[in-house]
């Protein structure tokens, strides 16, 4: 197949992909914007409380046609709300504060969305009482991802769940409350394996009449995904209080009124692109030497902490230039990565950024000696296990990546063949597995710019989150 068609087919719909789907190899600098779409987490987290707010909120620049957003409208409607799509636009006409469940109760299968999942999981509590329960369930490898410490959460804020299937994991059951605001007004919160749980509690809390006081007697996993949660609620008015960092107090709407509930008030919200999406393109521009990328939208004042992600590469000989709005009219906040050789080993606490793990990942890949990846804690209940698939996947084209478990945290050691990687025109091919993982899939094809010979399995699994990041990816190539 010659170049131009291995380009052509990066611009293919997702179900006309070839499987697999061969990576060109990069031939020159480039120098592209790339705007990805809205962020997943963002979205996820708005959906929820324009679903649960009065009237109809609009979601701007949302993620609304990955396959997790989809997930999350399609919940959000079997409970009550009304979602319509304009563009890259949501309209959310919420159901004021109670979700409308019938008395025989409803079924949500959420498939493979892990937020979904574990935001719905806590929002189940604002059905009206006597309501039927609301069960939460999905695919075969999300009723392996568990869920025990919410379900744990929830009975400790007074709360009945039933476990329906393997303790700790979905299907599991909510039962309305009869009375929300008997419900405790706080919680001790320990380490969790996911800071999902957290943010699902902080989502519901202004609609409780006495909202919720989270006191952490542990490390937060992921904190800046908790932190991103407290942003969003308080960039929508909600009033969040900070004592310490071991402290968050969100507090009630106000004065409850239509039946005793206290709804969020619409709202209109800009969405940030996605700043993990954005990850990949950084790193292509760090793996070519005088090639550039610039994503307008984030930079480091982003609620996302994937956003500094550049510093990262910064510290593995890339050039960073965060751009701030200024002058008249405003330029948009934006965020440039300037590709240099070599390529330098990373030492990198990701725990801050745990997504961006596997695109540093396949940078490492090309450095001149090994990296250490910390704070991966989180990985091993992704999609997939991302630790072990990244060791039997690189381990394809020779790279030694070696896990490493203390103290309650993970680690790798990600070690390039002696010589650095085969990239001559002779190397053989490689055929790299996805697990059906968006973020394997684009992590993966990164190696596919420098090294001949990369296929990508299962290239349409980014429509989970990113559907339209091989045609992006073949921006690189115009």
């Amino acid at each position: 197949m010659d170049r131009t068609q291995l380009i052509a087919n990066l611009r293919l719909p997702l179900d006309r992909l070839p499987d697999p789907l061969p990576i060109p190899v990069i031939e020159r600098p480039f120098n592209v914007s790339i705007t990805p779409p809205g962020s997943k987490s963002l979205t996820n987290r708005a959906i929820v409380l324009a679903g649960l707010a009065e009237g109809t909120s609009t979601l701007r620049n949302a993620l609304a046609d990955a396959d997790d957003a989809r997930v999350m409208i399609a919940a959000v409607e079997t409970l009550g709300a009304r979602v319509v799509q304009r563009g890259e636009d949501l309209h959310v006409s919420g159901v004021g504060g109670a979700w409308r469940v019938p008395r025989e109760g409803v079924t949500l299968n959420l498939g493979n969305a892990g937020t979904a999942t574990r935001f719905l999981a806590a929002a189940a509590i604002l059905a009206p009482p006597g309501a039927g329960g609301i069960t939460i369930d999905g695919s075969a490898r999300m009723r392996q991802r568990p869920i025990g410490e919410l379900v744990a959460l929830l009975r400790e804020l007074g709360v009945r769940v039933d476990e329906l299937g393997n303790p700790g994991f979905p299907p599991i059951r909510v039962l309305p409350p009869a009375d929300l605001g008997a419900l405790k007004a706080g919680l001790e919160v320990g380490t969790t394996a996911s800071s999902q749980f957290i943010s699902a509690l902080m989502l519901v809390a202004p609609m409780l009449p006495r909202g919720l006081r989270l006191e952490f007697t542990g490390e937060v996993t992921s904190r800046s995904y908790v932190d991103m949660t407290l942003g969003l609620l308080t960039a929508l008015g909600v009033s969040v209080h900070a004592a310490s960092d071991d402290v968050a107090e969100i507090r009630p709407l106000g004065p409850a009124h239509g039946g005793g509930r206290t709804p969020l008030f619409c709202f209109d919200y800009q969405v940030e692109p996605d700043a993990s999406g954005a990850t990949y393109f950084w790193a292509a521009a760090a793996l070519v030497p005088g090639a550039t990328c610039t994503v307008p939208g984030l930079n480091r004042d982003s609620l996302q902490r994937d956003a500094e992600f550049a510093d990262e590469l910064f510290d593995v000989g890339a050039d960073v230039l965060f751009a701030s709005p200024d002058g008249s009219p405003p330029a948009p906040a934006s965020t440039t990565v300037t590709g240099a050789s070599p390529i330098r080993r990373a030492v990198a606490d990701l725990s801050l950024m745990p997504d961006a793990a596997m695109t540093l990942a396949a940078v490492c890949c090309f450095a001149g000696g090994p990296s250490r990846l910390t704070g991966l804690r989180t990985l091993r209940v992704k999609e997939t296990d991302r630790i072990g698939a990244l060791q039997r996947e690189l381990g394809k084209v020779g790279v030694d990546v070696q896990a490493r478990a203390a103290d309650g945290n993970e680690s790798v050691c990600i070690t390039p063949p002696a010589g650095g990687l085969d990239c001559s025109p002779g190397a053989p091919p490689v055929e790299f597995d996805t697990y059906d993982d968006h973020r394997m899939a684009m992590s993966l094809a990164l190696i596919g710019l420098r090294r001949p010979g990369v296929l990508i399995r299962n290239a349409g699994c980014v429509a989970k989150t990113y559907p339209t990041f091989w045609r992006d990816l073949a921006k690189l190539f115009e």
